[in-house]
């Protein structure tokens, strides 16, 4: 056979996440799943692993807060102390309180920045790339079953058996 992928193309995304279900049963690797919003459910299906990008946030985050209070540290403290209503001058802990809303905003800042670029960079999406969606149908009302033969030891025919028995619209090999 030289075809290397398989397309199963579903008009209901509870249809295809029973065909995933099904698929993976019988030993099928699922390579992608394309869809025109989030599917519920199908990550743990098809083995895609959790995401650790909350743990990216939580160190952008500190090194935000770490940022800021280092600012407020040499510009108030060490740099250009100034006694400005009796305040002291000579401690950050003192003079914490004051800090903490610019403090807090600079940590969202730089959580938020550091997830948005840790996602593209990890995504590979940047400005001019061409997409790699197999069907453009998939982008208004279809969902898209991708399987790689190459990485699969069921053969093709099986699998379209299997797509056509669950509810498959359209298949086609690539």
């Amino acid at each position: 056979m030289s075809t290397k992928e398989i397309h199963g193309l579903f008009g209901d995304e509870e249809i295809l996440l029973a065909s995933a279900k099904k698929l993976v049963a019988k030993g099928v690797h699922i390579k992608d799943v394309f869809s025109p919003f989030p599917i519920h459910g199908i990550d743990p299906v098809i083995g895609v692993p959790p995401t650790r990008l909350h743990i990216a946030g939580f160190i952008y985050g500190l090194c935000g807060m770490s940022l800021a209070l280092f600012m407020f540290w040499f510009t108030l403290i060490l740099d250009w102390p100034m006694n400005i209503g009796g305040k002291p001058n000579f401690s950050l802990l003192e003079n914490l309180p004051a800090f903490i809303p610019v403090t807090f905003e600079m940590t969202v800042f730089c959580a938020a920045h550091g997830m948005a670029v840790t996602y593209f960079i990890r995504n590979t999406i940047y400005p001019g790339k061409k997409s790699w969606n197999p069907d453009l149908r998939t982008t208004d009302d279809k969902f898209l079953i991708q399987i790689d033969l190459t990485e699969n030891s069921v053969s093709g025919e099986e699998i379209e058996a299997i797509l056509k028995e669950t509810g498959a619209e359209e298949i086609t090999q690539k």
